[in-house]
């Protein structure tokens, strides 16, 4: 069965655009023109992946996108002619796996909604390689792969798809750093030539976010001009 992806954004032209190109990759798109549209249908019918404009009449593109996410961990890409970092951040901080500035090539996004896919078959791949290594933990975080759900502290912890393979990912290689571009390919499924690696950096700062109001353990030490390490300073 063909790959459903929603697509929100009153300008139909654009629109129009996004469904062709899509729809000549093999996928099943859907239009809609406003936010109150795209959760109506997705009441109905929840589909492998959204893609929502920000400036849209009544319900706003950021607002759909953290009702979607308090039901579900279908994929999201953010489009918004706003590039600034506190943009950019605000997108990824409320749950969207990718943001893409306008205008933006067709091509472009379609790069980036194949890398979600491949991302998200990967890890489910390598879920049945590692079926009888269920449970990865680390410092106050343990995740069960199978089921796709984490626990901080013995809490239920919520996380976006790419959060969670972020962590697994680390988890798999403690006080290992991680560059950008490994991450990049190891999650994306795509060279650091084809996606912005400011995607990561915005993930990271999402997640970061995330442990502190918590109160967790675990930190994201950046390490300067390369990327990444995650390491486990107790409670605190």
């Amino acid at each position: 069965m063909p790959k459903l992806i929603y697509v929100a954004d009153d300008e139909k032209n654009i629109c129009f655009l996004i469904q062709n190109f899509l729809e000549k990759e093999g996928f099943q798109v859907r239009c809609f023109e406003d936010g109150e549209s795209i959760l109506a249908a997705c009441e109905e019918k929840m589909p492998d992946l959204c893609i929502l404009d920000v400036m849209m009449p009544g319900i706003d593109g950021l607002t759909v996108c953290t009702k979607i996410r308090k039901k579900s961990h279908v994929p999201i890409i953010i489009v918004s002619a706003k590039d600034s970092p506190l943009d950019r951040i605000t997108g990824i901080t409320l749950g969207s796996d990718d943001y893409l500035v306008k205008p933006f090539l067709p091509l472009e996004l379609v790069t980036r909604v194949k890398a979600l896919f491949r991302r998200v078959e990967a890890f489910s791949a390598q879920e049945e390689e590692d079926s009888n290594k269920d449970e990865c933990v680390f410092g106050d975080v343990t995740l069960y792969q199978k089921r796709r759900i984490a626990f901080l502290k013995g809490n239920e912890f919520a996380l976006t798809p790419l959060e969670f393979d972020f962590l697994q990912h680390m988890i798999g290689y403690p006080e290992h750093v991680a560059s950008r571009e490994d991450l990049l390919k190891a999650l994306w499924k795509v060279e650091s030539r084809d996606v912005d690696t400011r995607a990561v950096d915005d993930m990271v700062k999402r997640l970061r976010k995330k442990l502190k109001e918590q109160g967790s353990g675990i930190k994201i030490e950046t390490v300067w001009g390369y990327g990444f390490r995650l390491v486990d300073g107790g409670n605190g």
